[in-house]
């Protein structure tokens, strides 16, 4: 299966550490970012996926990336400093069509998560964090109304929007998701139709279309009767994206961690049959 990694920016809010080197870069237990989400591809219970299948969208010092992972693909988002994670994904359409999993570069998570998304019927399935607001607890450089919050009901996303009600909230989108060859198509017709609108010009809560996020165009998706569902991952997630973040991440996840959330409990055919019900 086709994974695409979006890490085109600069991560500014993580410096000094990403002074000299790329976001995914960032080490925790001993190992970079990257390194750990490539450990969550190759080992989820489903499907290994190998470094020969990853794209990596990049742009602030790819040529690092470049170096140390001569085995992906790759696409350069010549102007990151220009825009945002929407624009950097579709860097990356010509890799779409026969569907894909995508994800951020600065998050940890597990490979029970990727096994879940890659078993998912659905034609688009996004990786939610269920407990996240236990993280967001003394998280005051990046504050719970910044999350990418998520609703659902019977097994469907409803909406997916910063500016939702954290009452409200199921849970926080981890910024992981799976498109089947048919919902790539959905998703690569809405952003040209919304690219058509509204390029060079504000667009929901984006100072213009270029500097949208992805969430932008799926609650636009939403709105239009596109159907989402979501796997859960109660905790098992993390977000580096600040120092603060960086400092949590070191002190909380390890290899163990990710080896005993990635062996709990996980069943691929109950998984599987508890999607065909809903």
């Amino acid at each position: 299966m086709q994974v695409i990694i979006i890490g085109a920016g600069r991560g500014s809010r993580l410096m000094p550490t990403t002074a000299d080197h790329p976001k995914c870069f960032a080490e925790v237990a001993n190992r970079r970012l990257i390194d750990w989400s490539l450990q969550a591809f190759q080992e989820n219970p489903v499907q290994s996926i190998g470094p020969d299948q990853v794209c990596f969208i990049g742009g602030y010092q790819i040529a690092k990336v470049r170096s140390a992972f001569p085995q992906f693909t790759f696409r350069h988002n010549e102007k990151w400093q220009e825009n945002n994670i929407l624009a950097s994904l579709f860097c990356a359409e010509d890799l779409m069509q026969d569907g894909f999993l995508c994800a951020y570069s600065d998050i940890l998570f597990t490979p029970a998560v990727i096994g879940s998304l890659i078993a998912s019927q659905a034609e688009i399935t996004l990786g939610v964090d269920t407990e996240w607001l236990g993280r967001y607890v003394g998280r005051t450089e990046h504050p719970s109304d910044d999350a990418e919050k998520v609703t659902a009901s019977k097994g469907r996303v409803l909406r997916i929007s910063r500016q939702l009600d954290e009452q409200d909230a199921h849970g926080e989108f981890i910024g992981v998701a799976r498109f089947s060859a048919a919902g790539a198509a959905q998703l690569i017709e809405h952003y040209h139709r919304c690219r058509r609108e509204f390029a060079g010009h504000p667009w929901g809560a984006a100072a213009v279309f270029e500097k949208a996020y992805l969430i932008q165009l799926l609650e636009e998706m939403l709105l239009r009767g596109v159907a989402m569902a979501h796997v859960d991952t109660p905790g098992g997630y993390i977000e580096v994206d600040t120092q603060q973040d960086f400092q949590y991440a070191r002190e909380h996840w390890t290899g163990n961690h990710l080896r005993t959330l990635n062996l709990q409990k996980y069943v691929k055919a109950d998984y599987k049959s508890s999607l065909l019900r809903h």
